[in-house]
C-alpha cells in the first residue's frame, strides 16, 4: 500500500520531480526506471563522469575499471533497460569468458573454471578426485537455492512481519542461517582448497567466508548458470551506457556538481544543495555511500534510528589495495581473471577481518587487454590489481605502509606473469583504503559498504524506502538487498517502484521486479 504522499510541487497535475543524488549504477538504474514512468528527473554527480566504484581510469591510452570488474547475471539489466525501451544488448558488447577465471594456489596448483559442469569436475579433480564427484551436485543445490531466494531478494524489507511472508518460510530451510559459507562447503567438499575454490566469491561482499551467511553460496550458481562476462571497454561501459540512454530519455544528468546538503521539512526532504543552487524535488533517491552520505549530508537529529552513532557502530566490509598498471608488452602467461590465494588462506582472511594489511596478501589481477584490445595501446597490456585488505577501523598507517606494501603485490604479480613486471610498467595509480575514503567519499574506507551479516540484511539493512526520512529511497551497495552489481541493480529496481507508487506516477503500474526464470543461453 502506498504511503501517503505531501509533495513539494503543489500543482497534483505537474510531473513528479524526482532527484537522484549518485550516478552509480544504482541511481542510474532507478532514473531510467523512474523517467520511464513518468517523472522529472536530476542527477547529480560529484565526479566529472558517471558512473561512481563502477566507473572508469583512463591515462595514456590505457582504460582501467574503477571498481567491479566482473560482470554477472546481464539478465537484470536487460530487463532495466527493456522497461525503458531500449535494448540492452544493443548498447553494450558482451563477451562471456570461457574460462570464467583461474584459481591460482601458491604451490602451482590451479583451477581454470568453466561453466562445463564436466569439464570443472576434471578441473577440481586435480585437487582431489573424491570432492570432483560433489561438483555437480553442489551446483544443482545452489541452483534451487537461488530459485527460492531470488522472489524474496526482489522485494523490499520494512519489518520483521515481511520474514512471515509464505516463500521467505518455505525458503527458509534452504537458507540454513545457523552455517557460513565455509561451514556450507563443509557438506559438500572435505578439501580445505577446493572449499576455497567455491567461497571466495563471499568477497565479492567484502567477507570472510568463514562468517559470511550460508545464503551468498548462491553467488557460484549466479557464476556457473548465468556466466562472467566481460563487457567491451570494462564494467565502466555498462554505466556509460546507462547514462547514455538515461539522457536521451529526458534525465537531466549534472556533473561535477556535489551535494552539500538535503533539504528537510520537518522530517520529509525536499530537495538538495549544492555551490551551484538548490534543487527542489517531491522525492530524492540516495544513491551515494550510504554511511559517508547521512553523516555528511543530513542532520544527525534528523534520524532517529540510523544515528550518527549508530552507523559507526555498524560492521563494514573489508577494504581493497589497489593498482592499476599500465605494461609495455602482453602477458599470454596470465588469464583475463586470475585469483592468487595466499598460503595460508585463513590466516589471510583473519588479519583482513581484523582490519590489517595481510603480511601474505590474496591477490586479484585482471588482464582484461588480452580479451579486449581497446583497454591498451597496441603491444601493451592493462592490468588491475587488487589485494582485499582490512578497513580503516584497523588503524593501519596506509601513508607510511604503501610503498612497501606495493613491492609485495608487485612480487606477486611478477610470480604469476613469470617475470619482473616492474621494467614494464608505463603507468601506474595506486589506491589505498585512505583513497577510498577520501578521494571517492567511502565510509571507512569499506570498499564493499556495510558487511552482510545475518543482522545486516533484509529488514536489519536501511530499506530502500529509508525509514528515518519521508520521501528519501536508497538505492546501492549499502542498502537491501547488499552489494555487487546484480543485488545494486535490484535495489534500483525496488527503490523505483517503491518511489513510483508513492507518488503515484502514471506508469506506476507497468512497473515490475520480476526477473527471467532461465539463465540466458
Amino acid at each position: 500500500m502506498p504511503h501517503a504522499v505531501s509533495c513539494a510541487n503543489d500543482n497534483p497535475s505537474a510531473p513528479r520531480r524526482v532527484l537522484v543524488i549518485g550516478a552509480g549504477p544504482g541511481g542510474l538504474a532507478t532514473a531510467m526506471l523512474l523517467r520511464a514512468a513518468g517523472a522529472e528527473v536530476t542527477l547529480l554527480e560529484k565526479e566529472d563522469q558517471p558512473g561512481g566504484r563502477t566507473g572508469a581510469i583512463r591515462r595514456d591510452g590505457f582504460t582501467f575499471d574503477i571498481g567491479p570488474t566482473f560482470f554477472l547475471y546481464p539478465e537484470i539489466p536487460r530487463e532495466i533497460f527493456a522497461a525503458c525501451g531500449y535494448d540492452f544488448d544493443a548498447e553494450v558488447d558482451l563477451i562471456r569468458l570461457d574460462p570464467m577465471y583461474r584459481l591460482q594456489f601458491d604451490d602451482g596448483r590451479r583451477i581454470d573454471a568453466t561453466a562445463d559442469v564436466e569439464r570443472l569436475a576434471e578441473q577440481v579433480a586435480r585437487i582431489d578426485k573424491a570432492d570432483a564427484k560433489n561438483v555437480a551436485g553442489y551446483l544443482e543445490a545452489n541452483r534451487a537455492k537461488f530459485e527460492a531466494f531470488r522472489p524474496i531478494l526482489q522485494r523490499p524489507f520494512a519489518s520483521l512481519r515481511d520474514l512471515a511472508q509464505p516463500d521467505m518460510l518455505k525458503a527458509l530451510p534452504k537458507f540454513r542461517p545457523w552455517s557460513t559459507v565455509d561451514g556450507e562447503l563443509h557438506r559438500w567438499f572435505r578439501n580445505p582448497d577446493v572449499r576455497v575454490a567455491f567461497s571466495f566469491q563471499s568477497k565479492y561482499l567484502g567477507m570472510s567466508p568463514f562468517k559470511c551467511p550460508s545464503l551468498f553460496t548462491i553467488i557460484a550458481h549466479v557464476e556457473y548458470g548465468f556466466g562472467v562476462w566481460h563487457p567491451k571497454g570494462g564494467c565502466n561501459a555498462i554505466t556509460a551506457a546507462m547514462a547514455r540512454v538515461a539522457g536521451r530519455m529526458g534525465v537531466d544528468i549534472r556533473l561535477s556538481e556535489p551535494v552539500e546538503k538535503l533539504k528537510l521539512d520537518g522530517r520529509r526532504a525536499v530537495g538538495a544543495v549544492t555551490a551551484k543552487g538548490d534543487h527542489d524535488a517531491d522525492a530524492v533517491v540516495m544513491n551515494a555511500d550510504f554511511a559517508h552520505a547521512m553523516t555528511s549530508l543530513v542532520p544527525d537529529a534528523a534520524r532517529k534510528r540510523w544515528t550518527d552513532k549508530r552507523i559507526k557502530s555498524k560492521s563494514y566490509s573489508c577494504s581493497t589495495f589497489m593498482l592499476y598498471l599500465g605494461i609495455e608488452g602482453e602477458l599470454p602467461e596470465m588469464s583475463h581473471h586470475t585469483i592468487a590465494f595466499s598460503n595460508d588462506y585463513q590466516r589471510n582472511v583473519a588479519e583482513i577481518d581484523e582490519g590489517k594489511a595481510p603480511v601474505e596478501p590474496t591477490i586479484y589481477v585482471q588482464n582484461a587487454s588480452r580479451t579486449d584490445p581497446t583497454l591498451a595501446p597496441e603491444g601493451h597490456s592493462a592490468l588491475y590489481v587488487l589485494a582485499p585488505v582490512g578497513n580503516l577501523t584497523g588503524g593501519e598507517d596506509w601513508a607510511a605502509l604503501a610503498p612497501s606494501y606495493r613491492e609485495k603485490i608487485l612480487d606477486r604479480v611478477s610470480k604469476l606473469a613469470g617475470r619482473d613486471i616492474r621494467p614494464m610498467i608505463r603507468t601506474e595509480i595506486m589506491f589505498t583504503p585512505e583513497d577510498w575514503r577520501s578521494k571517492l567519499a567511502v565510509y571507512n574506507g569499506a570498499t564493499f559498504n556495510l558487511a552482510h551479516n545475518l543482522g545486516q540484511m533484509l529488514h536489519y539493512r536501511p530499506r530502500n524506502r529509508f525509514e528515518d526520512i519521508d520521501g528519501v529511497y536508497l538505492t546501492g551497495g549499502g542498502t537491501h538487498p547488499g552489494s555487487g552489481l546484480p543485488t545494486i541493480f535490484e535495489s534500483a529496481r525496488i527503490a523505483a517502484k517503491l518511489c513510483a507508487e508513492d507518488l503515484g506516477l502514471p506508469g506506476n503500474e507497468e512497473m515490475t521486479t520480476e526477473l527471467p526464470m532461465e539463465a540466458a543461453e
